[in-house]
């Protein structure tokens, strides 16, 4: 029984290690998190996310090591698309960059919590009823198809269902007190905006689960291997929001580049009692769809800039 459990026991004591050393340490004192930090730590997340898929390569062999990888750069593309989220709900409520940080901070901690959940509920569902991968396959391939179609992403607080249920049992301030969440005022305990933004970013990761927990359960039913890769890719999510979000504009084929992996996903998923797509040809897909995307947005923006230059000439 030890033994079953103590891989789960040491990844998130390692995870809680890492969390206390990068609010306690590193961002104890609130700043904007400029871009040469934000690569940095970047870097440091995706290299101990390979050193971990290397330990599990020698622990539980290729094809597990495989696995993970898959799932980590499915889950990291998928993240992508909650940058761009974060932006639009930061801009929405015009938060400072101050506490951009503490915000994804405890927004990245209750969105690990939600997923173990999402993750525990989704194998037991699988396991215990075969069929529900042809709706989780169907699902994501729907999913897939709306976000290829929605050319605007937009957000609507006021709609919130979360944010409406609380607003009837917290008073909210006007305005924001020195990064508190919350404040005591005339004996009474206020909400401020900041923790309103927090619990959008809560329910807007939510949404965004019920998309990708079902994506990686297609590349496998491993919870160890489901659960590790995508706390590595959900813990990079802050350093890649200040790394990319103002150039996020800029990837304007990244979302059908997302929409076609969400299709090949379900599809594969529908497929499974059919034919088994080989992991390693569902790694390469995955990547080969991220690449493509990037560089087809890449070329695009080239391209608008020598129109604009030849325009401004003449």
């Amino acid at each position: 029984m030890l033994n079953q459990f103590l891989p789960w026991i040491l990844f998130n004591v390692f995870v809680l290690a890492m969390l206390a050393l990068d609010l306690g340490v590193f961002h104890r004192k609130a700043h904007e998190v400029k871009i040469k930090e934000a690569l940095i730590w970047s870097a440091v997340w995706i290299t101990l996310a390979l050193i971990f898929n290397l330990g599990i390569y020698f622990w539980r062999g290729e094809a597990a090591a495989l696995e993970f990888l898959t799932g980590y750069l499915l889950e990291k593309s998928l993240s992508v698309d909650n940058i761009f989220v974060f932006l639009l709900i930061f801009s929405y409520f015009r938060v400072d960059p101050l506490y951009q940080h503490k915000i994804l901070f405890w927004g990245i901690l209750g969105a690990l919590i939600m997923r173990a959940i999402f993750i525990a509920v989704g194998v037991t569902l699988i396991q215990q009823f075969h069929w529900v991968i042809y709706v989780f396959g169907a699902f994501l391939i729907l999913t897939g198809i709306k976000m290829a179609l929605q050319k605007d992403k937009e957000i609507h607080p006021e709609k919130n269902p979360a944010l409406r249920l609380f607003r009837r049992f917290m008073p909210i301030t006007d305005h924001s007190v020195q990064g508190k969440f919350f404040v005591k005022l005339n004996g009474r305990t206020f909400a401020t905006p900041l923790f309103v933004v927090l619990l959008v970013v809560e329910t807007t990761d939510l949404i965004f689960a019920v998309d990708s927990i079902p994506a990686v359960l297609a590349i496998t039913l491993d919870p160890f291997i489901v659960y590790t890769s995508n706390v590595f890719a959900i813990l990079g999510l802050r350093a890649l929001y200040f790394a990319l979000a103002g150039a996020m504009r800029l990837f304007h084929y990244l979302h059908l580049g997302l929409s076609s992996i969400l299709v090949f996903i379900g599809a594969k998923m529908l497929l499974a009692d059919i034919y088994r797509i080989p992991i390693v040809i569902a790694l390469s897909v995955v990547a080969g769809i991220l690449v493509i995307s990037v560089v087809a947005s890449l070329f695009r923006l080239r391209k608008v800039e020598v129109s604009t230059t030849t325009f401004n000439k003449h």
